[in-house]
């Protein structure tokens, strides 16, 4: 049996959509903290099972039976490197084989990316704790080039960011979640640790280049510093905790930080990724 935690969030819920042609519907488990959420998958045959990260007794009850956990990282960068923990120690507990972890690429505890520290001492615990492991080390989603546009974008002709030169390599979630499809249903990815991160990177620059050529018109990149970023957003009345996280994301990849091309996703997945031009052709091609 295979669990994916955090089953009600856009990850967890299209890894399932990918498993299901894969493996019998009773053979999956869902963990949600509300199983209300996740009534339309139960009604398909999939067994939704109560599962908090902050309740270890919840999680051992959810993992009985279970031989590979995906551990999809929480979401609040407060708590979360202990629920990992709990996660970690509730599935050697209930007796699990093999914890895949969702983490980031290049992590390390002095990111610009606030996120990234806790995914280092996840991945150091999950490694310590003898338990079979794969990580997949998530580079940043093409689902967010949109919002890193700004909605503007299109319009003004004029893309604004504090991303400098910097390249990121961009891949899109749901071929993330085929991928982890894939490794929970086969063999060979004990103790392994896969770059998601298929070439090839882009700056913002070759973004608006790009995007120009999918609209038709021009779309300039205007390079703009991290404190005239974190301004504009607290115009908007932006909360605080994002304002930080999305500049430190903006110096992160200003830095460098997701310019690791490799080619592990898309051997994963089986052919080669969404590239952007086609991603910003099905978003703004219309």
């Amino acid at each position: 049996m295979l669990a994916i935690t955090g089953a009600t969030g856009h990850l967890g819920r299209a890894t399932i959509e990918a498993l299901l042609p894969k493996v019998a519907a009773n053979q999956i488990v869902a963990l949600a903290r509300d199983p209300q959420k996740a009534t339309d998958l139960s009604e398909r045959g999939v067994q939704v099972r109560v599962g908090d990260y902050d309740d270890v007794a919840s999680l051992v009850a959810a993992f009985q039976g279970v031989e590979k956990v995906l551990l999809i990282s929480g979401d609040d960068l407060e708590k979360r490197t202990q629920q990992h923990k709990n996660v970690i120690d509730a599935a050697k507990q209930a007796g699990v084989k093999h914890v895949i972890y969702t983490s980031v690429l290049n992590p390390s505890k002095d990111s610009h990316f606030t996120a990234s520290p806790s995914h280092v001492a996840t991945e150091e615990y999950l490694r310590g704790s003898g338990l079979t492991y794969t990580l997949f080390r998530n580079t940043l989603y093409l689902d967010f080039v949109p919002m890193f546009l700004g909605q503007d974008a299109v319009p003004s002709g004029k893309i604004y960011s504090a991303a400098g030169d910097g390249k990121v390599t961009y891949a899109l979630r749901n071929e993330i979640a085929e991928a982890l499809a894939n490794v929970l249903t086969s063999n060979g990815h004990e103790n392994q640790t896969y770059d998601i991160a298929p070439a090839p990177a882009y700056s913002m620059q070759e973004i608006a280049a790009t995007l120009s050529e999918v609209v038709g018109k021009p779309v300039e990149y205007v390079s703009i510093s991290s404190a005239d970023m974190a301004a504009g957003m607290r115009q908007h009345q932006v909360p605080e905790p994002v304002v930080t996280m999305m500049v430190g994301l903006s110096e992160a990849m200003r830095a460098n930080e997701f310019n690791h091309p490799s080619d592990a996703f898309e051997k994963l997945l089986g052919r080669k990724s969404t590239d952007v031009k086609t991603f910003l052709a099905s978003v703004y091609g219309k």
